[in-house]
């Protein structure tokens, strides 16, 4: 189900109101009904996935349905330090009596919606599954020909064989049926994935780098392995799963990682993605709310994806 946005959680503190340079997003946001979307290749077009089924299926802590709206509450605070681009809220999709599968589709319907008015979607989760939806949005927008290299920074592989379609079962769901798509992991975890996973992670042909060999002082082997699989690929698209993130920093997810990537890693890891001029997308998925300590999980994740908007390249930016 669609809902539109409400502009309830844009609001916050006002420097001035006529200089731009002291503008903060809520004074700069605009609302619109994704049917009313105009084309504009200059705007970052926010959408958010009211869900976390995937994650209830998954075994997981529920409360990341909460995440969309609360995001937005900490992302209309921040000073809007981006230049050269607008920002729209297009509302949220709501996954309604647990059918995941149909509100996956309509995410993916809107996404490829908002791609062909030339906007970038950011989206905001809601569970992982939420990356599911965005998929299906960019596979019908580029078609079925062109290849399509997925960037996950997590903590999981999330390549799980369960029968039912989970927060842990997407990119077994994607590389079992699309010959044109890869799979680049980053910060996975040894002990936060079975053997038999990091078989079928190779058997399928996926790249990943593990948690401990990405830090402050190896970027360098980091970024060029980012570089060759980027350069294989006509799109990227990106999601980041902040349970890859310590729980230090990041205590309100589904599955908290005691040795998960320090927050300015991953933003350094976002900054470098989204710079290359083949990415289309971003979304940010598994904060939750409602088991966060001092809203410390939805701070950052409105800081990460301010982070990415201010960086954010792309080919149709």
């Amino acid at each position: 189900m669609y809902k539109l946005p409400d502009k309830r959680f844009w609001s916050g503190r006002v420097d001035s109101e006529d200089d731009v340079n002291s503008y903060r997003f809520h004074q700069v946001v605009k609302l619109s009904d994704i049917d009313k979307f105009t084309e504009n290749e200059s705007v970052f077009s926010i959408i958010g996935f009211e869900c976390d089924e995937g994650v209830r299926r998954n075994k997981g802590r529920l409360g990341a349905a909460s995440a969309p709206n609360e995001i937005r509450k900490f992302l209309s605070k921040l000073p809007y330090n981006i230049s050269g681009k607008e920002t729209v809220d297009v509302g949220n999709v709501v996954c309604k009596n647990r059918e995941l599968e149909i509100a996956q589709k309509e995410l993916g319907f809107h996404i490829n919606k908002l791609l062909n008015k030339a906007s970038t979607p950011i989206i905001l989760g809601g569970g992982h599954e939420t990356l599911y939806g965005h998929y299906l949005g960019i596979r019908e927008f580029i078609g079925q020909e062109a290849s399509l290299g997925i960037i996950n920074i997590d903590a999981h592989f999330d390549m799980r064989d369960d029968e039912i379609p989970s927060s842990g079962t997407m990119f077994s769901q994607i590389l079992e049926n699309d010959a044109k798509a890869g799979y680049l992991c980053l910060g996975v975890q040894e002990f936060g994935n079975t053997k038999a996973l990091f078989e079928k992670a190779d058997k399928y042909g996926c790249k990943y780098i593990l948690e401990e060999n990405i830090s402050s002082d190896k970027y360098k082997e980091t970024f060029q392995v980012i570089d060759e699989y980027s350069n294989r690929y006509d799109y990227i698209m990106l999601t980041l799963c902040t349970d890859s993130i310590t729980s230090s920093a990041a205590p309100g997810v589904s599955a908290p990682s005691p040795f998960g990537l320090e927050q300015k890693v991953v933003r350094n890891l976002l900054r470098y993605i989204v710079s290359k001029d083949n990415i289309l997308s971003f979304d940010i998925s598994e904060v939750n709310p409602l088991v966060d300590e001092n809203n410390k999980t939805t701070r950052l994740a409105a800081y990460l994806i301010a982070e990415v908007m201010k960086d954010f390249r792309g080919k149709q930016s």
